[in-house]
């Protein structure tokens, strides 16, 4: 990979995570996490976690405790999650798949062999059901490929973790890897691009987003609008 696709591959993360993931993250799910109906509140645990959080179980400090873990942890990650295709296909025209089962196809800039790939977020992002559905959308495409005469060989069929390292992999990728790559993140990264510390050339470019944003106000203003119901439910 040229200095120059290089810079333009990192420049087009950065406005997608700008515009997908932040954008998103301030004006959908702040406002839901604002709203009682979009919690299950389990009675037995709320004031707990307030006092463990704050020292007291009024309406506000219920509140932080509800929505700090919401809004920091569950909301974005699953938003990601759901926006990891199309992150890759802004970053790389062409790699789109019309095969059934299968996210993109690409060729891998380390063996030069066309990929057909099934994209997951993190290291631990499927269960147990998901684990067969794979197994039957490549056996699928090599069934596929076969009709057709195409050379597909078992290692051409891959899991692209976007994130994290081998070690962190679940049982339900070791699962899968003992068939067919499991490849997560930096190894992944590598054979989309060809360069080896893409992968943390990324990670840093994110980081450099991250600076432009201040979400203190509305995680205040959430805060408000949350506590204001839980005193209203529960005085």
């Amino acid at each position: 990979m040229q200095e120059a696709q290089r810079l333009i591959l990192l420049g087009k993360a950065k406005t997608f995570f700008r515009n997908e993931i932040v954008a998103s993250h301030i004006t959908t799910a702040c406002k839901k996490a604002g709203k009682l109906s979009n919690y299950n509140v389990n009675p037995f645990l709320y004031k707990y976690l307030a006092n463990f959080l704050k020292g007291n179980d009024d309406a506000k400090s219920i509140a932080e405790a509800l929505v700090l873990p919401r809004i920091l942890g569950s909301s974005i990650n699953t938003s990601f999650g759901m926006k990891i295709q199309k992150l890759i296909s802004e970053l790389f025209e062409g790699f789109g798949s019309t095969t059934p089962g299968i996210d993109i196809e690409f060729i891998d800039a380390i063996d030069g062999r066309k990929k057909y790939c099934q994209l997951k977020s993190g290291p631990n992002t499927i269960n147990h059901d998901d684990v067969e559905t794979i197994f039957g959308h490549f056996q699928g495409t090599i069934n596929l490929a076969r009709t057709n005469n195409l050379n597909i060989g078992i290692n051409d069929m891959i899991v692209g973790v976007i994130y994290g390292e081998e070690i962190e992999l679940s049982s339900h990728y070791r699962r899968i890897n003992e068939k067919y790559p499991v490849i997560i993140g930096k190894d992944f990264w590598y054979k989309l691009t060809g360069k080896e510390d893409f992968y943390f050339d990324l990670i840093d470019a994110v980081g450099e987003v991250a600076l432009e944003v201040d979400g203190t106000k509305v995680i205040q203003e959430t805060i408000t609008a949350l506590s204001k119901e839980i005193e209203t439910k529960f005085s």
